[in-house]
């Protein structure tokens, strides 16, 4: 009965001290279940956490760039944008950054469409020896990158593609494929095959049926298998190490070399430039996939 009537005091003060809205908020069920917002804060701090170990690293490389120091340094003694110059006015960081768009965006071409109708294709099969087909599709990801670059390096050589566009795009698509497999798959156990069912029973071809009325449903799944293709294709580094290189080498491969041979803030700034991109095709990416509300 005590602890009752202090609680209730506290949450009177609260409310006298502005807080009103926040108590509330704690107490408010935080699922169908009745477990209350209150009862979740270890939860809600422990993601915090967690959430700070992940992106404090990479917030540490944006003020490390504005630096005037010769070398890497934080907190900057000195503040300067002498190392966004220097990237800006570089002609191989240029080709390289020209590069990795090229291979970036040419991946998304190839990965999408290929990840999107393979994962269609497998999710209305009702063959069951298809579920081996699956498993192989995924195997770039469970493979370490390491042994698929080697592989791919000496297909390369006979094949006449090392340091292609082709040969960086085709590598590329085969890491990003299994990418937009899994994200498609996902979303069309979500989906309801009736309605393309009736659009088919009344006349439409499948192809049709499923881009009129199955592609609109999984459009957010699919645009973010877009922007996964394309991220996976801008920071890949190890299979850049084995087939790009000349005229075609990569931005992540550029930048390999450059902290192996020499410590060069540029790379800092370079590094903040695709948080800066990876974080407005993320926010994109939200704002069109997303259905529209009506």
């Amino acid at each position: 009965m005590g602890r009752e009537l202090t609680r209730r005091g506290d949450e009177r003060a609260a409310v006298a001290a502005g807080w009103g809205p926040a108590m509330s908020w704690l107490d408010e069920p935080a699922s169908d279940t009745q477990v209350r917002h209150r009862d979740r804060l270890w939860l809600y701090a422990l993601a915090g956490v967690v959430m700070l170990f992940l992106i404090v690293p990479t917030l540490i490389v944006i003020p490390m760039s504005f630096s005037a120091s010769q070398y890497l340094e934080f907190p900057p003694r000195q503040w300067s944008l002498r190392w966004y110059a220097n990237y800006f006015n570089s002609s191989p960081w240029m080709q390289a950054t020209g590069t990795s768009f090229k291979a970036g965006f040419l991946t998304m071409l190839v990965a999408t469409p290929l990840g999107t109708l393979a994962a269609y294709g497998l999710f209305v099969s009702r063959v069951r020896a298809l579920r081996a087909v699956s498993v192989m599709l995924i195997t770039p990801l469970i493979v370490p990158v390491i042994l698929i670059a080697i592989a791919v390096f000496y297909v390369y050589v006979k094949l006449g593609l090392v340091n292609s566009l082709t040969g960086i795009v085709l590598a590329h698509s085969m890491l990003a494929i299994p990418l937009v497999l899994m994200v498609v798959t996902s979303a069309l156990k979500g989906y309801d095959m009736n309605q393309e069912m009736v659009a088919r029973s009344l006349g439409a071809s499948r192809p049709r049926a499923f881009l009129l009325v199955t592609l609109p449903q999984i459009r957010f799944a699919v645009v973010t298998g877009a922007l996964l293709s394309f991220l996976t294709s801008f920071d890949e580094v190890i299979l850049a190490l084995f087939v790009s290189g000349g005229a075609n080498s990569t931005l992540t491969r550029n930048m390999f070399n450059a902290l192996r041979d020499q410590i060069d803030p540029t790379i800092a700034a370079i590094s903040t430039i695709m948080v800066l991109v990876t974080s407005i095709l993320l926010a994109l990416s939200q704002f069109f996939g997303q259905p529209k509300s009506r």
